[in-house]
């Protein structure tokens, strides 16, 4: 996992929650909402939400970190846009099917989360995007209720 720089952790992630908060979305933001897998508390991230036509996806930029773990622990969560709040199951995504859903979101997303992928870009080979899909957890969301 590779740790988000100062600016992302303070500046950026913190204005897109907070216009997200406010039920704008920016570029597919949302407020995802897991329970701890320990604690039992919702945690809170920004996430950007991958929409294809074969479903809904969450993908994991930074890698294996505590959103995933407890998103594996949990089975959904809920993402939340405003007031709005829209409950899901999620399964995830075995590393053989992640390179067009890995590439999907480098083509939509690089400029925010391109550091995170090790040089790894929407027109890399597909063998790169094969060699990191272990490092990024990939979850398809369904709604759930």
């Amino acid at each position: 996992m590779r740790k988000p720089g100062w600016i992302t952790r303070n500046v950026a992630n913190r204005v897109v929650a907070w216009i997200t908060r406010r039920g704008i979305s920016v570029w597919g933001s949302r407020i995802l909402a897991v329970r701890g897998r320990k604690s039992g508390e919702w945690r809170r991230t920004p996430v950007n939400v991958l929409t294809l036509e074969s479903g809904r996806y969450l993908v994991a930029p930074r890698g294996h970190v505590q959103w995933t773990h407890n998103m594996r622990a949990a089975g959904g969560g809920e993402l939340h846009l405003g007031k709005k709040v829209e409950a899901f199951t999620a399964e995830e995504i075995p590393d053989d099917q992640k390179p067009e859903l890995l590439r999907a979101y480098l083509r939509r997303w690089k400029a925010e989360v391109g550091v995170f992928f090790r040089g790894v870009g929407p027109d890399s080979p597909e063998e790169d995007l094969r060699r990191i899909a272990p490092d990024h957890p990939v979850f398809r969301i369904t709604r759930s209720g």
